[in-house]
């Protein structure tokens, strides 16, 4: 079953170590255990400046422009762990602030919000019934759709 969803994740732009490790401790048996994740306000009110100031992407190919690894890392470098937070919707709960596990859905490229990276965080907030993040992706999306014209 493992395998299936490290497969599925890589389809997805998903990153697979992710969805691995927090399914990890729910394959015994049947039962599927889903990380549970709480709406970071933050990440929120700085994706609603960033359009409001014009600094998005309306077309992009999100599994190219989404930040992986070695991204993240140059960008910590040089950035806080808050500033970190602000390019991600949801906040695992669990985890250190200060680690890359407790931010997930992340929504542009540490420099511009894209509006497939908004979609990318609605459809897997879904798929997983993670509400608040869906909800709150759509909202971002209706605003960045009726500010862009």
């Amino acid at each position: 079953m493992a395998e299936f969803y490290a497969r599925r994740a890589q389809r997805t732009s998903v990153c697979a170590s992710r969805v691995c490790r927090r399914l990890a401790c729910g394959l015994a048996g049947n039962n599927l255990s889903v990380a549970s994740y709480t709406i970071n306000d933050g990440a929120v009110a700085k994706a609603k400046r960033l359009i409001e100031s014009r600094q998005y992407v309306l077309n992009s190919d999100w599994g190219d422009v989404q930040p992986n690894a070695a991204v993240e890392n140059a960008y910590l470098e040089s950035h806080s762990w808050e500033d970190y937070s602000e390019w991600h919707l949801g906040l695992t709960e669990g985890p250190a602030d200060d680690t890359k596990a407790r931010y997930a859905f992340v929504y542009g490229d540490f420099r511009r919000l894209h509006r497939t990276g908004l979609i990318a965080c609605h459809y897997r907030a879904a798929e997983w019934r993670h509400k608040e993040i869906e909800l709150a992706a759509h909202e971002l999306l209706q605003l960045l759709d009726k500010t862009s014209g």
